[in-house]
C-alpha cells in the first residue's frame, strides 16, 4: 500500500501559480481589446492598429508574468527546505516544552546506549504517544495531570511568550507569502494559543497579590490553561502529522 503523503510533502511538490501582476491590469487590457474591436465600424485602420498594439501588450504581460512565476518557483525551490526545517524545529521544541514544562513528562527510556540519535528518536516517539493521549482528555483530566507548582511561573510565561514570537516571526518573514494558506492558518492559531496560554499564567499570578480573591484567580488561571493546552496540543499534533516536527540536524 502506497504511503500517504503528508501536507508538507504535498506542498513541497506543488508549483507556485500566483501572479504578481494585478488582475485589474489584465481586465483593462481585455476591455480595451473589446472596445477597440467595436470601433472598427467607425475607423477600421485606427482600430486595427490599436488592436494589434493591445495584442502585443497582452502577449508581453503574459510572458513577463510567466517568467515572474517561474522565477518565484526557482527561488522557492532554494529556500523552502530551510524554511520547512525552521518551522519543524520550532514545532519540535515546543512539543518538548509543553510536555516537560506543563506536565513534567519524563519518558521511560533506557539512556545507557551511547547512540544519541537513536535515543532522541525513541524519546520523540514516547513524547508523541504522551501528547496524543493528552489530546483526547477533558479539561478536568488535563488539569489533574498538570504540574501546578512548576507551571504557573514567570519563567514559563517568558518561555511561551518567546515561542509565540518565534512563530510570529515565521509568519511575517520575507518568504511567508509563498507558504500555503493551510499552514499559515495553523501557525496563526498556534501563535494565538500560545499568547492565550500566557494570559492564563498571568491570571493565575494575580492570586499572589490579590489575596481577597486568591482562590478565584487560581481556579480561573488553571481552567483557562487547561483549555488552551488542549488547543495547543491538538495544533501541535496536527502539525506533526502534517510533517512539521523534526529533530535537530547533526
Amino acid at each position: 500500500m502506497q504511503k500517504k503523503k503528508t501536507l508538507r510533502e504535498k506542498l513541497n511538490s506543488k508549483l507556485l501559480e500566483k501572479s504578481d501582476i494585478p488582475v485589474i491590469v489584465f481586465l483593462t487590457v481585455v476591455f480595451s481589446l473589446f472596445f477597440v474591436w467595436r470601433m472598427r465600424k467607425y475607423s477600421p485602420d485606427l482600430s486595427l492598429n490599436l488592436f494589434s498594439e493591445l495584442v502585443g501588450v497582452a502577449f508581453t504581460l503574459f510572458i513577463i508574468d510567466t517568467l515572474l512565476v517561474r522565477s518565484k518557483n526557482k527561488l522557492w525551490e532554494i529556500v523552502h527546505v530551510d524554511i520547512d526545517y525552521l518551522i519543524s524545529r520550532n514545532i519540535n521544541r515546543l512539543r518538548d516544552g509543553i510536555a516537560t514544562r506543563a506536565f513534567s513528562f519524563e519518558a521511560d527510556v533506557d539512556f545507557s546506549s551511547q547512540d544519541h540519535d537513536q535515543n532522541a528518536k525513541i524519546l520523540s516517539i514516547k513524547r508523541a504517544e504522551f501528547l496524543n493521549e493528552l489530546e483526547n482528555l477533558s479539561e478536568e483530566e488535563v488539569l489533574s495531570r498538570l504540574n501546578i507548582e512548576v507551571f504557573f511561573t514567570e519563567d514559563n510565561y517568558d518561555y511561551f511568550d518567546e515561542k509565540a514570537e518565534d512563530i510570529w516571526e515565521v509568519i511575517n518573514m520575507k518568504y511567508s507569502e509563498y507558504l500555503a494558506p493551510e499552514l499559515v492558518s495553523q501557525l496563526i492559531d498556534l501563535h494565538t494559543s500560545l499568547k492565550d496560554l500566557g494570559s492564563s499564567i498571568r491570571q493565575y499570578e494575580k492570586s499572589e497579590f490579590l489575596k481577597t480573591h486568591r482562590e478565584y484567580y487560581q481556579n480561573a488561571g488553571k481552567q483557562s490553561a487547561a483549555a488552551h493546552l488542549i488547543d495547543l496540543i491538538e495544533i501541535l499534533n496536527d502539525l506533526k502529522e502534517a510533517g512539521y516536527s523534526e529533530l535537530a540536524r547533526d
